[in-house]
């Protein structure tokens, strides 16, 4: 396999990877609703009606990483979409470690990072855009 070939294998697995694993976060909302965010929302003096912005960051955009359709925006909504999730919700463990050594938000930062990722190399050869 050519040099150009396994890079576009890779970033197919790498969309698959992170829009898969965000996607499912996505489901779970839309199968159990929003209002855990919408009660975050509120206490923080914020609209509930935010609360819809997570369906975009956790269906929409994870869907359109794992197409390949228009991913670099897919990714870089997703992104947004965590920082937004690790300031409501994670802040306070921004530097603990989990009881088995590993960064208490290390999820959410590969989920960071892989969004960044996908934003800055785009979907490659092996999607709708093939870009």
């Amino acid at each position: 396999m050519n040099q150009a070939a396994m890079q576009d294998l890779g970033r197919l697995l790498l969309r698959l990877a992170v829009g898969g694993l965000v996607l499912l976060h996505g489901v779970a909302k839309l199968r159990n609703g929003l209002g855990g965010i919408e009660g975050m929302l509120e206490a923080r003096g914020l609209p509930a009606m935010l609360a819809y912005l997570s369906l975009v960051g956790e269906v929409v955009a994870p869907l359109m990483v794992i197409v390949g359709l228009h991913a670099r925006i897919g990714g870089a909504v997703i992104a947004i979409n965590m920082v937004v999730a690790i300031a409501l919700v994670h802040m306070r463990e921004l530097g603990r470690l989990n009881d088995t050594g590993g960064w208490a938000i290390e999820l959410q930062a590969m989920f960071l990072a892989g969004a960044v990722v996908v934003a800055l190399i785009g979907p490659g050869r092996y999607s709708a855009n093939q870009r």
